[in-house]
């Protein structure tokens, strides 16, 4: 949901659309340090999370942020934003921070990135910022964008010893766009038992359902509403009613309608949120 007017904003929207989970960014997404959060906005924020269970309550961090950037000026300013992005996340009281690991320089390997990932999460954690877990966002793999194999998250989770400040972050168009054929029976069972193999289903935080543009394998990143595009139908009705991922909340990124996400009047009723809203409980519901 959109926070334009404030995070408390953000949570009205969700309140508004019936949402049981909600993410949200925290700043604006186009900048690398976002202006403080006014007291009130918070204390608004926290009131309606509270008051409606919208839990889990997590943000996005910007896109801008690089943490397979070698030492530099792009290394500093994406630590230093990811450091506050967490601050903001823990003033907010949310339960995790979900980030893309990141794009590798043309003259790294993917290893090489790998451990570059996981030194700036330890380097970020140093600088006291708060216990809010990151979740690393499996990727489509679109370009140098490492994080679109289970054995990428499985590596930096290695590197970090397993820590318990980071989960795993699933997404169903990311998932089919990197190679893994969750659209059959079969595909999807095995790839979750690879994902439970390699990375382990106790890492796993939340999911984003998203419908894919793109076939299988396409390496691209194009999200789709529920049920159009080839993830299909059948395979979010696989995920609602696995009972292995009963307990994660699903997150939805699809188009919303131009104008109204972001509406200066504050909460407006979105048709299109409200279409993939309902598609999804109407799956969860029936009868499987």
């Amino acid at each position: 949901m959109s926070a334009a007017g404030g995070v408390a904003r953000a949570a009205e929207r969700a309140v508004l659309h019936d949402c049981e989970a909600l993410q949200l960014f925290t700043k604006n997404n186009a900048r690398w340090i976002g202006k403080p959060l006014a007291d009130d906005d918070v204390r608004r924020f926290r009131e309606i999370v509270d008051q409606s269970g919208l839990r889990p309550a997590v943000s996005h961090a910007s896109y801008l942020i690089n943490l397979a950037a070698p030492a530099g000026g792009l290394r500093e300013r994406s630590i230093a934003a990811l450091v506050d992005e967490l601050e903001r996340a823990s003033l907010l009281g949310l339960d995790g921070v979900v980030i893309h690991p990141g794009v590798a320089a043309a003259d790294a390997t993917e290893e090489q990135a790998l451990t570059l990932v996981a030194g700036a999460l330890l380097e970020a954690f140093a600088r006291g910022s708060g216990g809010v877990p990151i979740l690393l966002e499996h990727t489509a793999g679109q370009g140098r964008s490492i994080g679109y194999r289970f054995e990428h998250l499985a590596s930096i989770l290695e590197q970090l010893g397993r820590s318990d400040r980071v989960g795993v972050c699933l997404d169903t168009c990311h998932v089919l766009a990197s190679g893994y054929d969750i659209s059959t029976d079969a595909g999807y069972d095995d790839v979750i038992r690879q994902f439970d193999r390699t990375v382990g289903l106790d890492r796993l935080r939340v999911l984003h359902a998203n419908d894919s543009k793109r076939p299988l394998g396409s390496r691209v990143d194009r999200h789709e509403h529920i049920g159009q595009g080839h993830v299909g139908v059948e395979t979010f009705q696989r995920l609602l009613h696995d009972s292995r991922l009963a307990h994660l909340a699903m997150v939805i990124e699809t188009m919303k309608t131009p104008g109204i996400c972001d509406s200066p009047k504050g909460a407006v009723f979105d048709p299109l949120d409200a279409m993939n809203l309902g598609r999804l409980r109407d799956l969860r519901d029936a009868p499987h």
